[in-house]
């Protein structure tokens, strides 16, 4: 128990010093935020969808 106690603590203590070097921010996480993604045209499942069906709605009228 003592070890895994150990290990979490080491493990929030680097995240912590991560957090602070990269001045108080995580970067974005966000599919849609990333430049590689985009550049591929790849966006997040909820955009796509809605991007399918508006085009859906267009053949139709």
């Amino acid at each position: 128990m003592l070890i895994v106690l150990a290990i979490v603590a080491v493990s929030m203590l680097l995240l912590t010093v991560n957090i602070w070097l990269r001045g108080g921010e995580f970067r974005s996480q966000h599919i849609g935020q990333s430049a590689e993604m985009r550049r591929r045209g790849i966006h997040c499942v909820q955009s796509m969808d809605r991007m399918e069906r508006q085009g859906r709605t267009k053949k139709k009228n």
